[in-house]
């Protein structure tokens, strides 16, 4: 498959000293690809600076403001977890701007499928408000984006080990977005019960798969290899986006599950496959991820099994 990667030296440009989210952590994956032989496999992609207008389809535009202001002031810390520097509202508008041109690269069939080398993460960003290292939801602005330029539904993938509660947020009420979610629960940021399904019209298009600290490959494989099929054939989405956390990983600092790089690749496997069969092109963007060398593995096993997909 013709898999292309977004990357550009902007996202080292938002950093904090001794922070989890920091700019090692892409410096890392792609030291890995490089290593591994990639990059002569893949099409790189320059992301380019997303709008206000795009960056507000999701979000209040006068948190864009703030955000801007915040950070033109010298920054700090816009929650206890979430830091912003100086240079951090361009950074994050290009992590949105990463995607859509992903997106767009793919509507136009020049590659089939994208990754997204992109920080700061964006799935605990809600409508107006920063949480858990996140300043703007990629994600959310891509299943946004993607539905004004008329792709009819979209299912959104999440397998970070934490909950994406900005993106479920933004679509808990609708039924052309599907959300779905296996994360570590109860855990930070303490939503994704199984109860929560949705409401509305939206009502059954969110399905939360919640984990125990501890679960391991046997725990994640039947539902990435069983579950997670039957609902998107049942969906049949036009387009997938993949919010990829790698903080699953047994070995991050941050969290409690148990997956090996292995268990990783075999999800991503199992999301392409479904994907490509349903003829709907994914799209991955990077969330978490804290153990420099896991993520380096993962970000690996993601981009070989999108090439052989």
């Amino acid at each position: 498959m013709k898999a292309g990667i977004v990357y550009d030296e902007i996202y080292l440009k938002h950093d904090y000293p001794d922070h989890p989210e920091r700019k090692e952590r892409l410096v890392s994956i792609m030291e890995s690809l490089d290593r591994e032989g990639l990059f002569k496999e893949i099409e790189f992609i320059k992301p380019r600076r997303a709008s206000v207008e795009e960056v507000s389809l999701n979000h209040d535009p006068t948190y864009v403001q703030e955000v801007h202001d915040f950070c033109k002031s010298g920054g700090g810390f816009l929650d206890p977890d979430t830091y912003a520097v100086e240079e951090s509202y361009d950074v994050a508008l290009t992590a949105v701007g990463g995607l859509l041109e992903g997106i767009d690269r793919i509507l136009a069939g020049e590659v089939e499928t994208v990754f997204c080398a992109v920080r700061p993460p964006g799935h605990h960003a809600e409508y107006a408000k920063a949480m858990g290292f996140c300043l703007f939801n990629n994600v959310a602005i891509g299943a946004h984006y993607l539905r004004k330029k008329g792709v009819e539904k979209v299912f959104i993938i999440d397998f970070d080990a934490h909950h994406g509660n900005g993106t479920q947020r933004s679509f808990y009420q609708e039924d052309k977005v599907f959300y779905f979610s296996t994360h570590q629960y109860p855990f930070y940021p303490g939503t994704g019960s199984a109860e929560e399904r949705g409401a509305g019209k939206g009502e059954g298009y969110t399905l939360n798969v919640p984990m125990p600290a501890g679960a391991g490959d046997s725990d994640y494989e039947p539902v990435y290899s069983s579950l997670l099929p039957k609902v998107m054939r049942d969906f049949k989405p036009d387009f997938v986006l993949v919010s990829a956390g790698y903080d699953l990983h047994s070995d991050d600092p941050l969290t409690y599950l148990n997956v090996s790089t292995k268990g990783v690749r075999k999800i991503v496997s199992s999301i392409l496959k479904t994907s490509k069969d349903l003829g709907a092109p994914a799209l991955f963007a990077l969330e978490g991820g804290y153990n420099l060398r896991a993520l380096g593995e993962c970000a690996v096993a993601t981009v070989e099994e999108m090439l052989q997909a």
